[in-house]
């Protein structure tokens, strides 16, 4: 019994080391992104951030980390979680500050991520274009979308872009022309829509008579590419590794294009499409570029956002018409940091925080954050199922180089209220 607890002792005092370890490391390594701030590496070919959707200050941090990165010129592309055609218009608000197609935009955007289709994400963008308008020519950021396709509505838009006028009387492009002048369809890839419908007819007959179109064809790089992502919604796409590989496969496609592999982007996905280490079998886009040797490790940067005393965006309420209604917010789950959905080894963040968005660098040479415990990535849910088996016996450095702990933020507001009382306040 003695020796029992002896052993149990020495567990003990180890692990309360270990904890202080990390606990001394993190306040080492920390940096208030509410004040201006420089981030401590531009030796990257790629940074990543993410975090769990539909939380206001998610997009601060955001914004802080693109200000920082730009201040030398560091970034060129900015890659956010959505499709070639959506991030074509993007480049387009940018250039000319729509507020109308800006709100468009984020709307079709906000279906792959209804959580982040709101007023926050809105208002990022105008300070998005505010920090491009006032970088150098040369240093201007560029948008590039290389998710799946999430509405056929700007891409089939973007596809008559590219067609010169003659080609639109051909039969199977002016079905595509009378559909958007109409404006009736929902533009889904989710189920065999009109739209659908349609652009398999296009797509069947360019492929039987190319010719037919090809001398129409102004930008040959981005419809061939347009063509390919359309045909990936005619398969059975509805699994999450399908869309990680097309993530993978339109990135390599079009750093021939952009040149990604010698100029930097900032990637804004979702947490999990940026670990640099597999979930047991999942594979996400980061962990795709490094098993392919698109890049080293050490050229990939993961920033990692963690919730603490604050609220997200949870569910956006519409009627049988689809009209929109109300909206809830959550505070406990959703956020990571609740008694029965938790990040294991958040408290150590939290004792180390010392403003409401705190950055964290887990990578330095002297980390304790390589003890090949999953601190931040396993989520510790007791008497459920978790992601625990997934990632035992891994270092949170094998899928992140920086933690960043947002305190005590607003959920997002949906893009329906803009205008209302609600938004106002």
């Amino acid at each position: 019994m003695r020796q029992t607890f002896t052993i149990f002792l020495v567990l003990f005092v180890n692990l309360q080391m270990y904890s202080q370890s990390k606990e001394n490391y993190l306040k080492n390594n920390r940096y208030n992104v509410t004040s201006d701030f420089n981030f401590p590496q531009n030796d990257f070919k790629i940074i990543g951030f993410g975090a769990y959707h539909g939380s206001a200050k998610t997009e601060q941090t955001e914004m802080a980390l693109l200000r920082s990165l730009t201040k030398d010129g560091t970034l060129k592309y900015y890659l956010p979680e959505t499709d070639f055609s959506i991030g074509h218009y993007f480049n387009e608000y940018l250039k000319t500050g729509d507020t109308i197609l800006l709100r468009d935009l984020v709307t079709y955007y906000g279906i792959r991520v209804p959580q982040d289709k709101s007023i926050e994400t809105y208002n990022k963008w105008k300070e998005i274009k505010q920090l491009n308008d006032q970088l150098p020519a040369s240093n201007k950021l560029t948008v590039v979308g290389i998710d799946l396709l999430v509405s056929y509505k700007h891409t089939v838009k973007h596809l008559l872009e590219i067609l010169a006028a003659k080609a639109h009387t051909q039969n199977t492009v002016q079905e595509i022309v009378t559909m958007i002048e109409k404006d009736t369809t929902d533009f889904s890839p989710d189920y065999d829509s009109y739209a659908k419908k349609v652009l398999k007819n296009f797509v069947v007959n360019y492929e039987k008579k190319p010719a037919l179109l090809t001398p129409y064809i102004r930008d040959t790089f981005a419809f061939k590419h347009i063509i390919k992502n359309i045909k990936r919604t005619f398969e059975e796409y509805d699994n999450g590794q399908f869309r990680e590989n097309t993530i993978y496969e339109n990135y390599t496609h079009l750093s021939s294009l952009y040149q990604f592999t010698e100029k930097p982007q900032f990637v804004r996905f979702g947490f999990f499409h940026l670990e640099k280490e597999k979930e047991g079998n999942n594979t996400s886009f980061f962990a795709k570029l490094i098993e392919n040797n698109t890049y080293k490790r050490e050229e990939i940067i993961t920033v990692i956002g963690f919730l603490t005393k604050s609220r997200v965006l949870w569910d956006t309420i519409y009627d049988k018409q689809g009209n929109y209604e109300s909206f809830t917010t959550e505070g406990d789950y959703g956020i990571g940091d609740y008694e029965k959905e938790c990040f294991l080894g958040i408290e150590n963040l939290k004792k180390a925080s010392f403003s409401d968005i705190t950055l964290f660098r887990l990578n330095k040479d002297n980390t304790p954050f390589a003890d090949g415990k999953p601190d931040l990535i396993e989520i510790v849910m007791p008497g459920e199922k978790s992601n625990g088996d997934l990632v035992k016996g891994k270092s949170t450095t094998d899928f992140m180089d920086y933690a960043v702990l947002i305190s005590n933020s607003k959920a997002n507001t949906p893009i329906e209220e803009m205008g209302t009382k609600k938004a106002i306040d």
